[in-house]
């Protein structure tokens, strides 16, 4: 049963007073290498029903919610009986709304049509780049080591209000990590189909970083001028997004949260007019244009299924411009409704600097690959700890002169952004640490005066 058959008879089986059902049909092709050999690919499939069934009850309306994987054409029904079992057995829903009727223009083109799939040809142009890599990293004395992974998703949205919406989703993520006399250094990109991955310059810059790992310097804690790199910021501006939700904010329970009550939407956070933004038609970052929820949340609704995604300032010029809602939060809150959008992205005034130049007009100071093992020590401060990984630098009257050990950092993106001295060149990027739930981000460097460098780390 194709799956756009599975939410039509879904939909013909259920006895709920309405229903929303999602299709999710997926492929999965990826590539692993160690010590300059291709080790390991292949190709997978695999697909999820979800039947969402709502009860009207006396005061409201309660839902039921059951998911599951590989459901075949006579599985569909107890999936349906299971999910109005579910609805029974439940209170009215605090976020119940009137289901979406109608969803963005073109939303169901290629209904019929069957679901996209990937495969090994996906890496046709990609893969003969990576093996002069090889060869190269080889004649150099280096060993390469790594992942690429290519995943097409179709999903299929229907309800009895007659909604019928599908988005075909390519995420593509390549991880490559060096290593040699120096140490070792990581690269990372975020794609959607490979044909824009540039390996010679993702190779080059790791050979560079390993010779500049070549020297070392030990230098002890302390907070230094530093230059995070586009993967450092996104991994630090993903978990602030992440944690922009309105109704905990509204509920007093995060950074976002305004002493005395409600949130901080209006106030200005960043020390530069930077704006932070979501856009589900970005170039090069394009992703599901209405909302897609399997389950019900404080920072998700099932009831919000099939609601059109537009462009979203989180943050405008520095200023906190919205927080991600529900229609029942923002009833709550009285803003706007702004569901969350499955990309990020950060500019900054102007055209701003490469990575290069801004190492170049530095008269002392650190220069990061990336972040790992970031883990939340505040919710109300949104403090953040974590580890530097995969490569340190010194710099110095403009040049690297060395790798530095690593460090354990204790800082807060929203305090950070209030302390920026310098917004960079925005760029697409892959965070290091989130890259298995969040791909699509375009992120500037930023040089930070006093990063805080809490420990040094005996990580390597």
């Amino acid at each position: 049963m194709r799956p756009q058959e599975a939410v039509e008879r879904a939909l013909e089986l259920s006895r709920a007073d309405n229903c929303i059902v999602i299709a999710d049909e997926s492929s999965t092709a990826n590539l692993r290498w160690a010590g300059n050999t291709l080790t390991t690919n292949g190709v997978t499939r695999s697909s999820r029903l979800t039947v969402i069934a709502l009860r009207e009850t006396g005061d409201g309306v309660a839902a039921g919610v059951v998911s599951r994987a590989a459901v075949g054409a006579d599985g569909v029904e107890e999936l349906v009986r299971a999910a109005e079992a579910d609805a029974a057995g439940n209170e009215p829903a605090e976020d119940a709304a009137p289901l979406v009727a109608e969803g963005p223009a073109g939303g169901a083109a290629g209904w019929d049509d069957d679901p996209a799939e990937t495969g090994i040809g996906v890496f046709e142009g990609f893969a003969p780049a990576l093996g002069e890599a090889f060869a190269a990293a080889e004649a150099g004395g280096r060993r390469l080591y790594g992942f690429a992974n290519h995943v097409l998703t179709s999903t299929f949205l229907g309800s009895s209000a007659g909604l019928r919406l599908r988005h075909d989703q390519p995420t593509g993520l390549l991880e490559v990590n060096a290593k040699g006399a120096g140490g070792s250094a990581w690269a990372g990109v975020g794609t959607r189909d490979f044909t824009d991955v540039d390996v010679p310059a993702l190779t080059g810059d790791l050979a560079r970083r390993l010779e500049w790992g070549e020297r070392r310097v030990d230098l002890p804690p302390g907070r230094y001028e530093t230059i995070l790199p586009p993967s450092a910021v996104a991994d630090l501006m993903i978990y602030m997004y992440w944690s922009a939700g309105a109704q905990d904010a509204h509920d007093g329970r995060t950074v976002f949260s305004a002493p005395g009550g409600g949130t901080r939407v209006g106030e200005r956070l960043a020390s530069l007019p930077v704006t932070l933004s979501s856009d589900p038609a970005a170039p090069g970052m394009e992703c599901a244009p209405f909302v897609v929820a399997h389950a019900s949340g404080r920072e998700s609704s099932v009831f919000d299924n099939g609601l059109a995604l537009g462009a979203t300032d989180w943050i405008s010029e520095g200023t906190l411009a919205a927080l991600t809602q529900t229609r029942h939060s923002a009833r709550r809150t009285g803003l706007p409704v702004t569901p969350p959008v499955d990309n990020l992205a950060m500019t900054g005034p102007g055209g701003g600097a490469s990575l290069e130049e801004m190492v170049a007009r530095t008269e002392r100071g650190l220069l990061l690959t990336c972040l790992w093992y970031i883990r939340e020590v505040d919710p109300q401060s949104l403090l953040l700890t974590g580890l530097t990984r995969d490569g340190v630098y010194l710099v110095e009257n403009g040049e690297v002169v060395g790798a530095v050990n690593n460090f354990r950092f204790n800082e807060s993106p929203v305090d950070l952004l209030s302390r920026l001295a310098e917004v960079g060149e925005t760029a697409p990027t892959l965070p290091r640490e989130w890259s298995d739930y969040f791909t699509r981000a375009a992120m500037p460097p930023v040089r930070v005066g006093d990063f805080n460098m809490s420990t040094v780390s005996q990580a390597s």
